[in-house]
């Protein structure tokens, strides 16, 4: 019989202290709900969860992104809506007042509600706006730059490439002719895509007054747009002018619609104004200019419906985009809880029996500090 060292009582407190620190973890996984609540748990169960936890708030805030991205749409296409309706007026007035029984002073006053009806597409194009964001103006166009003064990239479609181009103006095209004659234009620049060096030498270039429009076979366009100084001197058969175009492929409205960068849509809302619409110019003070302007106001309405369409496929996109996030979220969100989420009725089985042990244990425990007092029996 040892007095000095007592192994037994040693044993068992190692035993009791093991099986302690195992309840003590137990409980503080059934009272927070995680199986992994500190790195030692699982080092690379805690590494996955802590990336799932950050795309799923990233995927939460795209969601909100792509929520504000459809309010845009719609508010866009709200105010579009009203530009219809007084599109619709217009070519009302214009078939009234192309009408043989009007006398002018008929039209003066009908030529009154139009001008009118012009400044209030004016208005609106300027002053529609979402979070002081102006949306009609073509803030939120796809922007380009000529090297040239007099000399101005109005609009180019998507699919073009971004890059610098090279067109040098030979003759411009004659307004006294009907048909405006063709202007004569030489494009050259890199193909980005093809690496071509010749991306548009076989396009088709028409010229309508000051504007130029070069359209390549694949359907992608640039327009151009000289001012009247320029438009005279070429239309005058003056010297060639060789422009280079930057078309930078920025200015449209982004929404971030994913976690990580560069999982964008961009939205381009063209400029709405009376110039890009064909209506600037339109008069119905004489019979003779109101039958013109049927067809110019004609055309004015299918450009809005084209840049309404625009707007609804970016809507329906967006709404797409919407739904894909939502379920990548769940299944996110499904994913993290097979980690990270605590099975409370298994870990209630382990509490019980880490709850038992160490009851038993702190029992042998006094049993086995106990029994070097029987050696005080000996010294009697």
């Amino acid at each position: 019989m040892k007095v000095n060292y007592n192994l037994q009582a040693m044993g068992a407190q190692r035993a009791l202290k093991r099986n302690e620190a195992k309840l003590s973890a137990s409980t503080q996984r059934l009272s927070s709900g995680y199986k992994l609540n500190q790195a030692k748990d699982s080092p690379a169960g805690m590494a996955i969860s802590k990336k799932m936890r950050l795309q799923i708030k990233g995927l939460t805030q795209a969601g909100d992104n792509i929520v504000n991205g459809i309010s845009v749409c719609e508010t866009a296409d709200g105010t579009l809506s009203e530009v219809h309706e007084m599109f619709q007026r217009m070519k009302e007035l214009a078939m009234k007042a192309a009408n043989g029984t009007n006398t002018t002073a008929d039209r003066n006053s009908i030529e009154c509600e139009m001008k009118l009806l012009k400044e209030e597409v004016t208005r609106i194009a300027t002053q529609t706006d979402f979070n002081d964001s102006t949306l009609l103006d073509g803030t939120f166009d796809l922007r380009g730059y000529a090297d040239k003064l007099g000399v101005m990239v109005t609009e180019y479609t998507d699919e073009m490439p971004v890059g610098k181009y090279t067109i040098e103006i030979d003759a411009f095209g004659d307004e006294t002719t009907d048909p405006p004659k063709n202007a004569e234009v030489r494009l050259t620049g890199a193909d980005a895509q093809a690496g071509s060096n010749q991306f548009l030498s076989e396009a088709k270039v028409e010229a309508d007054g000051n504007k130029i429009t070069i359209t390549d076979h694949k359907g992608r366009s640039i327009m151009v747009e000289l001012d009247e100084e320029m438009y005279k001197q070429n239309a005058d058969g003056g010297a060639g002018k060789v422009v280079e175009l930057d078309l930078t492929g920025i200015g449209a409205y982004t929404v971030q619609v994913g976690v990580n960068e560069g999982q964008l849509l961009d939205m381009r809302i063209p400029t709405v104004s009376l110039k890009t619409l064909g209506i600037e110019d339109v008069e119905i003070s004489t019979q003779e200019k109101a039958r013109e302007a049927l067809d110019v106001i004609s055309d004015g309405i299918d450009k809005v419906s084209m840049i309404r369409a625009r707007l609804g496929a970016y809507q329906n996109r967006l709404e797409h985009a919407a739904s894909s996030v939502d379920a990548t979220n769940e299944n996110m969100t499904a994913a993290l809880s097979r980690i990270t989420d605590l099975d409370m009725s298994e870990e209630m089985v382990d509490y019980t029996i880490q709850q038992v042990l160490v009851q038993a244990g702190t029992s042998m425990l006094s049993q086995a500090n106990s029994q070097p007092e029987m050696a005080l029996q000996l010294l009697q």
